[in-house]
């Protein structure tokens, strides 16, 4: 076990560095940089730039050398310093602005996955126990809703119906008053109040489809020689269930997580948008529509990174969970 860990960490290296290399070159991907931007700008509002001054930016900026060298001067204070440069649109230092916005972002993560298990897993596995109950057509009709309602117009349902019939606001993480005070017991609370709504929100198509997934799983493992052999042993079923075909089952929850931190990032923009919260996808798309190389680039890379991590998380988990996956070289 230890030897495949310290193997699937080593392949985390090369892969780390194809990341940083496509993300830079893909972000320079459409045509001009971030002062073409800026020119037309200023050509729009009928100014104009002298060329001097256009070359000066271009070397502050480091546009003026080749693709490659621009690559190397972003990457290499990462590695060496944890120095990701400085955002062009706005001129701070890109770590303060990514940490600003990482910490809400992996917190509603982490507690949008724990939702969905947390839901999803028992639902499933009483579908597959109670195969065609009433409970079991709720929870599936209830599934197929869940996703097929996108997440921003659950939002917006969710915040008509907040205001209209209670006058509450539920955008933002944090009420009016709370939103600049720095960090106490009183700010933690305010914002668990009202970070129910989000995770809610962002979870509803992952628990509609982990339900389902679930579901088929289970009901295949169920009719499977192992779990015909240990229920002709006279094991209790309940715990025999649980043993044997709900931990193969869950395979697809495990495997998932390197994935649901990416997926929430990207997937979850505009309903970061619609509630007011204060995400990454936001200020990504900012970024990208402004060729904030630095910035984008940053955003997209930390993203890839947390995915790495998370499908290391995943296959460590997979192998712990299932035996099957577990091998041996040699």
């Amino acid at each position: 076990m230890l030897k495949y860990i310290i193997k699937r960490i080593i392949f985390m290296i090369p892969t780390v560095l194809i990341i940083s290399m496509l993300t830079f070159f893909v972000i320079q991907l459409p045509p001009g940089d971030y002062l073409t931007k800026i020119v037309s700008q200023m050509e729009e509002q009928g100014q104009t730039i002298e060329l001097a001054e256009l070359e000066a930016l271009k070397a502050r900026y480091g546009l003026d050398q080749p693709l490659y060298v621009q690559y190397w001067r972003w990457f290499w204070p990462i590695i060496s310093e944890g120095d990701f440069g400085r955002s062009f649109s706005y001129n701070m230092p890109v770590a303060d602005m990514i940490w600003s916005r990482m910490g809400y972002t992996v917190v509603l993560s982490f507690v949008t996955l724990l939702f969905t298990w947390i839901v999803s897993l028992p639902i499933g596995i009483y579908s597959a126990i109670k195969q065609y109950s009433p409970g079991d057509y709720v929870a599936t009709f209830l599934g197929f809703i869940g996703v097929a309602i996108p997440n921003f117009i659950f939002a917006l349902v969710l915040m008509y119906i907040s205001f209209k019939y209670f006058g509450v606001s539920i955008g933002g993480l944090f009420s009016p008053d709370m939103l600049t005070a720095p960090w106490s017991w009183a700010k933690f609370c305010d914002m668990l109040n009202h970070i129910w709504i989000p995770v809610i929100v962002l979870g509803t198509a992952g628990t509609a489809n982990m339900i389902r997934t679930m579901r088929a799983n289970l009901l295949d493992e169920k009719r499977k020689t192992y779990v015909l052999a240990a229920r002709a042993r006279g094991l209790p079923e309940t715990k025999m269930i649980i043993q044997y075909p709900v931990r193969v089952a869950m395979n697809p929850f495990i495997s998932t997580i390197g994935s649901s931190f990416a997926n929430l990032f990207s997937g979850s923009t505009v309903t970061a948008i619609v509630l007011s919260l204060p995400m990454c996808g936001p200020m990504l798309i900012e970024a990208l529509r402004t060729q904030d190389m630095y910035l984008a680039g940053s955003f997209l890379f930390i993203m890839s990174i947390l995915t790495v991590i998370g499908t290391l998380i995943s296959d460590i988990l997979l192998a712990i969970v299932d035996p099957r996956i577990r091998y041996e070289e040699g």
